[in-house]
């Protein structure tokens, strides 16, 4: 849900009729009801902008309430230097909203304005129409969307839990440049901080975890070496670890760089990823924190973007193999896939009759628990933060994750690696489009279609938009 500023601007003449008073006033209503209908809080300025004083204190009433989007409404024909004013007085994303009727030329006066902003280089968007026209309304609700995610990333603060992994130039951002194009904050914490709190978590609550997890998921694989119910609970002290980190810190995201001093020598961080980026864990319902695995800094920054978008968990991978024979890709991640993901149902127990926990690999001497499944099929948007010449971009592509009999899921899962989560990706770019551009081993998707919303996020953040396929 986005709170969202009404600025309702109109003709700064005297003689303006009543007629055009009550058009605009009208106008206003039907636009706040269709943004209260869609879920949003809708903050209406108390008068209509018809002079440049007016201009200037509505929009900054509107500020104080520190919306996370100014909307500057044109029913009518506006006077330009209104909505140059109140831009000046908007701090946050600008979507400038038009009807067309001739009678009330509210277009002439968005492109009066909007082109003032483009002068001086004010970042805004634009919708136009009808609001009975879904066209129309989805247009303005991308933009919110848009514009919500952009404001709200601005003042949050990134934990990097460890430094770069295994020499991944990828996975390390430059914090000065994160600040200027995000206005995210980075807060760099020492790994011996999960270890060391770990110890604080209370057996009972450590206990709890473990049996709840033994009841639900699919099966717990104990082989008395790589995976003990002594590890296990390890993992859940890391997973408390992290929870208490967050709430010192005040993170709104983070990533784990575990490898290789926690995975050789502690446990993995499989379990405490999986359980954060969950919307629930044992002890019930809870907020998503989105966690990238190897501290993957712009695969935190790209899931933190679509979280905010769709408020769903996000899926982090690597790019792990392409079945040339079905042109499907094995996206498959020692890590974080949400056990969300294994059935996408509220219920957790739905999910988790989905999920093993399994003895990790050789790759991680220490052990723990690898969080296992298929990811359950349906459309998806996938996207990936990079950069090219230090610029950065954002990857945009549709897709779908498929699964197929038991057998074939089998079969391909041990192509790779079987003891990770695994999902399986039809996307709608070609391979060589993918393997030709893609600028990182890592993916993140979220279910549903959010080009249009990820096109608008970049177009507010100055970045390059780099749609594959049909998102192009």
């Amino acid at each position: 849900m986005a709170r969202i500023g009404l600025l309702s601007i109109s003709d700064g003449r005297d003689y303006v009729q009543r007629d055009v008073r009550d058009h605009v006033s009208r106008a206003a209503r039907e636009l706040a009801a269709m943004l209260t209908d869609a879920g949003h809080e809708v903050i209406t300025a108390p008068e209509h902008v018809e002079s440049n004083v007016l201009a200037t204190s509505q929009a900054r009433w509107l500020a104080e309430r520190h919306v996370d989007v100014t909307i500057f409404h044109h029913s009518v024909w506006t006077f330009p230097h209104f909505t140059m004013l109140a831009a000046e007085s908007t701090p946050g994303p600008i979507l400038m909203v038009a009807n067309l009727d001739p009678q009330f030329p509210g277009m002439v006066g968005l492109l009066a304005g909007a082109g003032g902003l483009d002068q001086i280089g004010r970042v805004h968007a634009r919708a136009w129409g009808d609001l009975a026209e879904p066209a129309v309304r989805d247009r303005i609700l991308t933009h919110v969307r848009a514009g919500a995610a952009v404001q709200r990333l601005r003042g949050s603060t990134f934990g990097r839990i460890g430094g770069r992994p295994m020499g991944m130039y990828t996975a390390t951002a430059n914090t000065d440049q994160w600040m200027k194009v995000f206005g995210v904050d980075v807060e760099e914490i020492d790994q011996w901080e999960v270890v060391r709190r770990s110890e604080n978590a209370d057996a009972a609550r450590v206990k709890n975890a473990r049996t709840w997890i033994e009841r639900h998921a699919a099966g717990v694989a104990y082989d008395g070496d790589r995976l003990t119910p002594e590890l296990l609970e390890r993992q859940i002290r890391a997973y408390y670890a992290m929870r208490e980190l967050i709430e010192e810190w005040n993170l709104d995201f983070s990533g784990i760089k575990g490898q290789p001093e926690l995975t050789a020598n502690f446990c993995t961080m499989d379990v405490a990823e999986a359980f954060l980026n969950d919307p629930y864990d044992w002890e019930g319902p809870k907020a998503t924190h989105v966690t990238s695995t190897e501290a993957d800094m712009d695969a935190a920054l790209t899931m933190q973007v679509l979280k905010l978008l769709s408020g769903d968990p996000v899926l982090f991978a690597d790019v792990r193999h392409y079945h040339t024979d079905r042109q499907v890709w094995d996206l498959c991640n020692s890590g974080q896939h949400a056990t969300w993901y294994a059935a996408r149902s509220d219920d957790p127990a739905e999910n988790l009759r989905h999920v093993s926990f399994l003895p990790e690999v050789f790759y991680f001497p220490a052990g723990g628990a690898s969080v296992q499944h298929l990811a359950a099929p349906g459309s998806m948007t996938f996207a990936r933060l990079t950069r090219l010449r230090g610029e950065y971009r954002m990857h945009v592509m549709r897709g779908d994750l498929e699964q197929y009999d038991a057998e074939t899921n089998e079969r391909m899962m041990r192509a790779s690696t079987w003891e990770w989560p695994h999902a399986f990706a039809r996307l709608n770019a070609t391979a060589e489009e993918f393997l030709t551009r893609f600028g990182s081993n890592h993916i993140h998707a979220v279910p549903g279609d959010y080009v249009a919303d990820l096109r608008a996020v970049c177009d507010q953040l100055g970045i390059a938009y780099d749609g594959f396929g049909d998102a192009a």
